[in-house]
């Protein structure tokens, strides 16, 4: 059976099911096609941030800072436990409810928006008169536009595949159904130190074992060591400059060869071993050979400055084209192509998505870092105000890390905004609206922020810019 629509949406994820919202608002007849299935086998839209990433990632990491809090901090609110235990299964339980109220909620707003769901793989058949012809299931789709959003998976090591039982990627990582007495993670990216924090709070020896030789290198350099000195004082083992060798399965768990970072050979044994060497793009299935939808050396579709690949009205945004591959950034590259689609002018800078951890302290930045500026050859300032000096931070018994601004030595505009510490992930908020407006660190200075509250201690890293800082 064939169906006409103005544009098509290949996956559901973030970028995938916000380009079709937006699409189906500018009057375009919209499907979208997403496999994603359930425990039960049905639609479960909303790509692996829903699934098995961002959201269900957070879930656990609530839940186990509960637990933290309860057996570690709620004596010094004069709170006293008899007995503390965790039942992990209910814990998972709470994680997957919380992603299907998700997966119902991106099935309710295709439904509000008029989007016509389809469930399954879609894939390119044909060029069409005008268009293209989609295949999904026993439907086949037409469309003169079409939006590829088909997301990203785990990558493996080399000749050890993901058995999500003893080898974990983040799928396997969010099942696992008792706390491990060891716990190894390969990478010390977003995924690795996530997870490692969640079994980390709930009992588990948790190391991580990371190949290159800076903690986050991404990450602003002072922000970056004073995180990697709370995960030391929490009890998360971080190792750098390691050499992966052979990795052996057996009965009792995984054994881990290594080479630390002055060559000495080691051996790691853990019950369960967490792989999070970041993540490759997911074309298969796409059929993109068949119309000739060229990919890059990665296997990412090749995409210009405006998401348009090399064949007439086929786009690609999120984790399948080149950029971060971060969901924010998949939502705004979908809502610009669809509004490209329509004319209109969409744009996304890259300069201005947010980095987010959300370990204990979480970690956030925007912009450029210290390094970047000091390779760059660029003049600029940094003012840091210690959460230790901010009476909200006090109250919260949550005082690890700082605010750090970057800003121009001569026109003060800030360049970049960096934070470890409680809450980073809704501070940085205001420094991407500040830097969108090209704002300088004397505009937030002189901005009233509520006291007593965290957000003063972005305040008081502005004023620092300029060496005037109130209470530190």
């Amino acid at each position: 059976m064939s169906k006409n629509f103005d544009v098509i949406v290949i996956g559901g994820g973030p970028g995938g099911y916000i380009a079709a919202i937006r699409a189906a608002q500018l009057g375009f007849a919209t499907a979208c096609i997403d496999e994603w299935k359930n425990d039960k086998g049905g639609p479960a839209p909303g790509g692996t941030c829903t699934n098995v990433g961002c959201i269900p990632s957070k879930a656990l990491l609530q839940s186990s800072e509960h637990y933290e809090h309860a057996a570690k901090h709620f004596a010094e609110h004069g709170i006293g436990l008899k007995s503390l235990s965790i039942d992990v299964a209910k814990m998972v339980a709470r994680k997957d409810q919380v992603v299907k109220q998700n997966n119902d909620g991106i099935l309710y707003l295709f439904k509000k928006n008029k989007v016509s769901f389809f469930h399954g793989r879609g894939s390119f058949v044909k060029a069409v008169d005008g268009g293209w012809e989609i295949a999904v299931g026993e439907d086949v789709l037409t469309a003169k536009q079409v939006v590829v959003a088909t997301g990203s998976s785990a990558r493996a090591l080399p000749g050890l595949p993901f058995d999500e039982d003893k080898i974990l990627s983040n799928d396997g990582a969010l099942r696992i159904g008792a706390v491990p007495k060891k716990l190894g993670v390969i990478g010390a990216g977003v995924i690795g130190l996530e997870m490692g924090s969640v079994w980390r709070r709930l009992g588990a020896e948790v190391q991580v074992l990371e190949a290159l030789p800076a903690f986050l290198g991404a990450a602003d350099e002072q922000i970056a060591k004073e995180a990697q000195k709370a995960f030391a004082k929490q009890g998360l083992k971080v190792e750098l400059g390691v050499k992966i060798g052979e990795i052996k399965t057996g009965a009792k768990g995984v054994s881990v060869a290594y080479a630390d970072a002055k060559g000495a050979e080691k051996t790691l044994d853990v019950d369960k071993l967490i792989v999070s060497i970041g993540r490759v793009p997911n074309t298969t299935g796409l059929n993109a050979e068949a119309v000739g939808l060229k990919l890059d050396e990665r296997g990412a579709i090749v995409v210009d400055d405006e998401c348009r690949t090399n064949l007439p009205g086929v786009w690609a945004v999120g984790d399948v084209v080149r950029g971060p591959m971060l969901a924010h950034k998949a939502e705004e590259e979908g809502v610009a192509v669809a509004e490209r689609i329509a004319g209109q002018h969409g744009h996304v800078d890259f300069g201005l998505i947010p980095w987010v951890l959300y370990t204990s302290p979480e970690i956030a930045w925007v912009g450029k870092t210290e390094q970047q500026l000091k390779a760059e050859g660029r003049a600029y300032k940094a003012g840091t105000f210690p959460f230790l000096a901010n009476g909200r931070a006090r109250a919260l018994g949550d005082t690890t890390g700082m605010v750090k601004f970057l800003a121009d030595a001569t026109t003060d505009e800030i360049l970049g905004v960096h934070i470890v510490g409680p809450m980073a992930s809704e501070l940085i908020a205001e420094a991407c609206v500040a830097m969108a407006f090209k704002a300088s660190s004397e505009d937030i200075a002189r901005i009233c922020h509520a006291h007593p509250s965290l957000a003063e201690s972005v305040k008081e890293a502005a004023l620092a810019v300029d060496k005037r800082t109130l209470n530190f």
